[in-house]
């Protein structure tokens, strides 16, 4: 496994990771590795992401309607 370094990290997110470790039972360490994984790991990209957000918010599926093509423009 690899070993990373994270420099010049602030008050406020050094106090944040230790309390969000705190409230997963995790140290540090064990809390900003979970973070990382999470952060790359692969997801569906930015619609699938809100897709997601709009879910949690609304409480049910949020469905996308079908694509269509454009209409067809006559410039003559």
């Amino acid at each position: 496994m690899a070993t990373l370094t994270v420099r010049n990290v602030g008050a406020e997110t050094h106090s944040a990771l230790r309390r969000r470790a705190a409230q997963h039972n995790r140290s540090m360490e064990a809390e900003a590795r979970a973070i990382l994984e999470a952060a790359v790991r692969t997801s569906d990209g930015f619609i699938g992401d809100w897709l997601d957000s709009a879910e949690a918010l609304r409480g049910e599926p949020l469905e996308l309607p079908e694509r269509s093509l454009p209409r067809e423009v006559d410039l003559a």
